[in-house]
């Protein structure tokens, strides 16, 4: 990290090394672009997260880059403005494709305009919202400036931008998103097969598909902002209700956050029972996943056999923990309580019935020759694209990208257990179907290393009855059903945090359809959507 300092601050005189957990750098904003283009040619190519703060006196805005090939570091740079009626920040979405949701998400709930940016519209409020939700002094007053007649479409093939002409002055432009000819079809939000409200407006040149337009925010919930009114054990519910179907494992990072922020200790029985919940999770994921893209492509059965599968999950996450989709179960410190008399009984005798069930899961789908003929050749997605869009998890694996956070930033009770990071090179649609599957084979062989070695003793350590994170900025990732899920915390030392950001593998998973589905047919979309597994609350937070 010495020698990556050292670059920058050859690059940047402005440079400032912060003292905190992590290695975390400012630079004036003038000298950002040239600094993240430094970085990204010395071989920083994944921007992990990126999200703003309103600091009242300035609006800054952090980013977390890591390395394809040596994630396990991470650097955290930071830039501000104290222009916070109109803030505006270079763009770095021509460095790193994943910046261009991240830039259009900061400006929708910040007012933050990124100039040079092809594409500043919200992300996920109306072109008429008035105010910035996020930001410290937004009118929150129920029913003020929401607006209350439908939005005119013609509203929504306005892009913005913002340039400089050669005086140096700010320079609004504005284009169409489509042309006038072009042939648009809508997709949703009201549609079974995008897994949830979501409205793609696709551009067709006859049956091939030319442009994905995706459009976000139909149940987003502004669980970032509510949960700045919160205390910490409030928030952890929540966490469960973005990506639902692993909501667990989400939950696990803001708990694992706070603890590291506090300097908890969890007891080691409590790390075991938290690593196999998470596997099971996974497991029922994959298996909805599964069932899910099988019923797209019109296998109803495979659909009845991975819901009736997944059920046996949802019983034992119920014996114990009492929830079923969402648990609730871990807590800041541990697990609200001991596992149930039956639990390691019942694991045990799942684990050889899912082996068993896979194999039929293969027979019954995997070799029909007619779903091997769709899905063989079809969506490619290039490690290096994967890599600039930022699809982590089985997505980029499936395109041989090296990125189980499991693997590389081990936590709870992963070192101590052997598993193969389940990895493939073609990156088409019957290696993101496949990866899955295989992954769920991994899964049952971490709990099967597990569950005759929980450790007696505590499931909880003690936490202070009102919990409150020591002042600083924090970031936690795991890796959830969909890949590199972050969580971010700015504590001021209250029982509440100042400013909360989840990183969403589902958003990076979504902005990869218009390059994997350009010049693909139509008929091959929603397949390829099923694909790539995306759940639509965890985008529309």
């Amino acid at each position: 990290m010495e020698k990556t300092l050292k670059m920058i601050q050859s690059v940047s005189s402005s440079c400032t090394k912060i003292e905190a957990a992590d290695v975390m750098v400012s630079v004036d904003k003038k000298d950002l672009h040239k600094v993240c283009e430094a970085l990204y040619k010395d071989g920083w190519d994944y921007l992990i997260n990126l999200n703003a703060i309103d600091n009242v006196e300035n609006i800054e805005i952090v980013y977390h880059i890591s390395k394809s090939a040596d994630m396990e570091k991470f650097l955290v740079l930071k830039t501000n403005t104290t222009d916070v009626e109109n803030p505006i920040i270079e763009t770095v979405s021509d460095i790193w494709k994943s910046a261009n949701l991240y830039e259009r998400e900061a400006y929708d709930f910040f007012g933050v305009r990124f100039l040079n940016h092809p594409d500043m519209r919200r992300l996920f409020l109306r072109p008429d919202w008035v105010g910035y939700p996020l930001r410290k002094n937004y009118d929150n007053t129920p029913n003020e400036g929401i607006p209350s007649k439908v939005h005119d479409m013609d509203a929504c093939e306005d892009v913005p931008s913002i340039t400089l002409d050669r005086h140096g002055e700010i320079v609004e432009n504005h284009t169409k998103l489509f042309g006038r000819n072009e042939y648009v079809v809508n997709f949703g939000p009201q549609h079974p097969s995008t897994h949830g409200v979501l409205h793609l407006r696709v551009s067709l040149d006859g049956e091939m598909i030319k442009k994905i337009d995706p459009n976000f925010g139909y149940i987003h919930r502004g669980i970032e902002k509510m949960m700045e009114s919160m205390t910490y054990p409030q928030m952890l519910y929540l966490t469960e209700r973005f990506d639902y179907l692993c909501g667990s494992m989400n939950r696990h990072a803001l708990c694992m956050c706070v603890e590291k922020a506090m300097g908890i200790e969890i007891p080691k029985r409590a790390e075991y029972i938290r690593t196999i919940f998470d596997e099971l999770n996974r497991i029922a994921s994959h298996l909805l996943g599964w069932a899910c893209m099988c019923n797209d492509m019109g296998s109803i059965t495979a659909f009845i056999y991975g819901m009736r599968d997944r059920e046996k999950i949802m019983d034992i996450f119920q014996e114990t923990a009492g929830g079923r989709l969402m648990v609730n179960y871990y807590v800041i410190g541990g697990v609200a309580q001991d596992i149930h008399p039956n639990f390691v009984n019942r694991v045990k005798e799942f684990i050889p019935y899912l082996r068993k069930m896979i194999k039929e899961y293969h027979t019954l789908f995997t070799g029909n020759p007619i779903a091997r003929g769709r899905m063989i050749n079809c969506g490619f997605l290039k490690k290096e694209d994967a890599v600039a869009l930022g699809m982590s998890g089985p997505n980029g694996r499936a395109s041989g990208w090296h990125c189980d956070v499991r693997k590389i930033a081990p936590y709870a009770a992963y070192s101590e257990v052997d598993f193969k990071e389940i990895l493939h090179d073609g990156g088409d649609t019957i290696d993101r179907y496949m990866i899955r599957l295989e992954e769920i084979e991994e899964s049952l062989k971490i709990i099967e290393q597990l569950i005759d070695k929980i450790p007696e003793g505590d499931f909880r350590a003690k936490v202070p009855a009102i919990v409150k994170v020591p002042e600083g900025e924090y970031y936690q990732r795991v890796e959830n059903a969909r890949g590199d899920f972050g969580v971010y915390l700015k504590s001021t030392g209250d029982k509440s945090p100042y400013r909360i950001h989840f990183r969403s593998p589902s958003l990076v998973a979504v902005s990869g359809l218009d390059p994997i589905c350009k010049d693909t047919k139509i008929a091959d979309l929603i397949m390829i959507g099923g694909s790539l597994d995306y759940v639509i609350p965890c985008i529309d937070r």
